[in-house]
């Protein structure tokens, strides 16, 4: 309440000013056809206070509270009161102009002073004109701080989405690089003669990795070639014991997140089982100018593990997706006793992705 009267008085001065041109409007308006200038002042100056008084109930009173709030019936009744009160005062004012000024001689008195609902149609005229321009002021502060809302909703909700996609990222990536390390590792302690061509491979996914994956979005042709060079890898690293097909059909370059299908190829690797002793895995990638298609499907065994562990890793894809393509895409898994299906598709909405 306080700060809300050091706000105001900040605006003394106009409030001054504005009381001024009206006190000069009503001697400009009662003073027609009559030369009695002294009631005339009079009279202007005792209705002054009641033209203020109606005006700062309507401004910051009524409208305010009531109007505005939508609560109409309060609004009509005190809106009346207020306009008996003022009709009450400006009889007063008129009898005592009748009685001190003009000494009980009606024809003395100004043409325009005599009719009380002349004069209160006057006094809230002036009431109007600046409660409407209250109005006005209140609808431009309020548009103004809406605008500066929805702004701060919109960047904190970007910020909400770098920073889970951030979170995401760091728990994908991480978990695979692990798994990667280990495989050259354990192929060094061996001292194979396919550990260089590991390292080599490792080398171009950590360079992808450095440079592409702090990008929100690369090229499809270059997550493309990051899935050859991982699922090469793993193929090393299993050797005989996985068959791995890889089908892509890319018509045009459209912009994915980087390392988009990884988990679920990671999860392939990681919880499918063989059968006769091979691990079957087929991928398949379709990209159109309007819909992305992606499509795994592996070999599993039977045990109650594994089932639970499966899909360990993809409730962080699920969550990324609905960051990315909010309402665009679809995530379907099916698994049966000997073998786990994995269908996602995204429709490319504009050309942001």
């Amino acid at each position: 309440m306080l700060a809300q009267l050091l706000r105001r008085f900040k605006y003394i001065p106009y409030h001054i000013i504005l009381w001024v041109l009206v006190w000069l409007f009503y001697v400009y308006f009662f003073s027609y056809n009559t030369e009695n200038q002294s009631f005339v002042f009079w009279f202007s100056s005792s209705l002054l206070p009641v033209t203020i008084a109606a005006t700062y109930t309507f401004s910051y009173e009524i409208i305010p509270n009531y109007l505005l709030k939508q609560k109409y019936a309060l609004c009509a009744l005190y809106s009346l009161y207020t306009m008996i009160g003022s009709l009450f005062l400006i009889m007063l004012i008129v009898f005592f102009g009748f009685m001190i000024k003009a000494y009980f001689n009606v024809e003395t008195m100004p043409l325009l002073t005599r009719n009380f609902v002349f004069v209160l149609i006057l006094v809230y005229l002036v009431v109007g004109v600046v409660s409407f321009i209250n109005l006005l002021k209140h609808h431009y502060n309020t548009r103004n701080q809406n605008k500066i809302l929805q702004n701060k909703i919109l960047e904190g909700k970007l910020l909400l989405k770098q920073r889970e996609l951030h979170y995401l990222k760091q728990q994908i990536h991480p978990h695979f690089l692990f798994n990667i390390l280990n495989t050259v590792y354990a192929f060094a302690l061996k001292k194979s003669e396919e550990t260089p061509a590991l390292v080599l491979k490792l080398s171009n996914l950590l360079d992808y990795v450095l440079h592409q994956i702090e990008k929100p979005l690369v090229s499809i042709y270059d997550e493309v070639t990051y899935i050859e060079s991982y699922i090469g890898l793993e193929s090393i690293r299993f050797k005989d014991t996985v068959r791995l097909r890889f089908e892509k059909e890319i018509e045009t370059d459209k912009q994915v997140p980087p390392m988009l299908f990884m988990a679920y190829i990671e999860n392939a690797f990681k919880h499918g089982a063989g059968r006769d002793g091979i691990l079957d895995i087929f991928i398949k990638l379709r990209s159109t100018s309007t819909l992305l298609l992606f499509t795994i499907e592996n070999t599993v065994g039977n045990t109650s593990e594994e089932k639970s562990n499966h899909g360990i890793g993809l409730q962080n894809s699920r969550k990324r997706l609905e960051t990315v393509y909010p309402d665009s895409f679809e995530l379907s898994t099916k698994r049966t006793d000997a073998q786990f299906l994995l269908n996602l598709s995204i429709m490319y909405k504009d050309e942001k992705i």
